[in-house]
C-alpha cells in the first residue's frame, strides 16, 4: 500500500469515527482525542513556557480539554480531521489562557490574552509540522501535513526530556543557543550539543514512526 493511500485510511478513519462520535460514541470521540494528545501537549508545553517560563505540568491542561472537547462536542460543525484538531486547538487556547490568568491570580477574562495563545498555537504548529520536512522527498515519500505533524509529535515525546527541550526551545520558541543555556542553566556549547543529537535522535524516531506504525 503506498503512502498516500494509508494517509487516505487515516483520514477516512477519523471522519468515520467523527460520524460516530456524533450519534453518541464517547468511545469514539476518546479515541480521536487520544490520538491528539502528544500533539496536543508538545503545543500546551511551548505556549506555558512562553507565558510563564515555568515548568508546568500540562498533563493537567490536555486533561480540561478533553473534558471540554467532550462536553461541547455538539458545537463541532466539521466533519474532517484538520477540522476537528482546529477546533480541538481553539479549546486548548482558551484553557491556557485560563492557566496563566490563575498563575497570576487574574480573575477577569482577557480576550487579547487569548488571542496571543492562539497565534502562538497556530504559530507552533505550523513550525512543528515543518521540522523534518525533506524538501527533496518525492511525493510518494511525503505525509500529509496532519500526518506529519502527529509523528513528528508522536517522536518527539519518546525522546528524553533535555532532548525535548531543547528542541522545542530551538525550533517552536526561536530562542538562541546564549537563551537556551540560561533557560536549561547549561553551558551554550553543551546546548548546542544537546540539539544536534536530540535533532539526530528526533530524525531517527521519526523515520521508526513512518516505516513501522506499530511504533506509534
Amino acid at each position: 500500500m503506498s503512502a498516500d493511500s494509508e494517509n487516505e485510511t487515516v483520514i477516512q478513519s477519523t471522519a468515520d469515527l467523527l460520524a460516530s462520535a456524533r450519534e453518541g460514541n464517547e468511545q469514539a470521540l476518546g479515541q480521536i482525542l487520544s490520538a491528539q494528545r502528544a500533539y496536543l501537549k508538545v503545543l500546551a508545553r511551548v505556549e506555558v513556557g512562553r507565558h510563564l517560563q515555568a515548568k508546568l505540568d500540562v498533563s493537567d491542561i490536555i486533561q480540561e480539554v478533553f473534558l471540554e472537547a467532550h462536553k461541547s462536542f455538539s458545537q463541532f460543525q466539521g466533519s474532517e480531521e484538520p477540522q476537528f484538531i482546529q477546533w480541538v486547538r481553539s479549546i486548548l487556547a482558551h484553557t491556557i489562557a485560563n492557566t496563566v490568568r490563575r498563575y497570576f491570580g487574574t480573575q477577569a477574562r482577557d480576550p487579547r490574552l487569548e488571542k496571543q495563545v492562539a497565534a502562538g498555537i497556530d504559530q507552533s504548529a505550523v513550525s512543528l509540522g515543518g521540522m523534518l520536512v525533506d524538501p527533496g522527498a518525492s511525493p510518494s515519500q511525503q505525509v500529509s501535513r496532519v500526518e506529519q505533524t502527529r509523528l513528528v509529535s508522536e517522536a518527539l515525546s519518546r525522546l528524553p526530556e533535555d532532548y525535548q527541550s531543547v528542541l522545542i526551545l530551538r525550533h517552536l520558541e526561536g530562542l538562541t543557543f546564549p537563551k537556551i543555556a540560561e533557560r536549561m542553566g547549561k553551558s551554550v556549547n553543551s546546548v548546542e550539543k544537546l540539539w544536534l543529537r536530540g535533532l539526530a535522535r528526533l530524525k531517527k524516531e521519526f523515520t521508526l514512526s513512518t516505516s513501522n506504525p506499530e511504533v506509534q
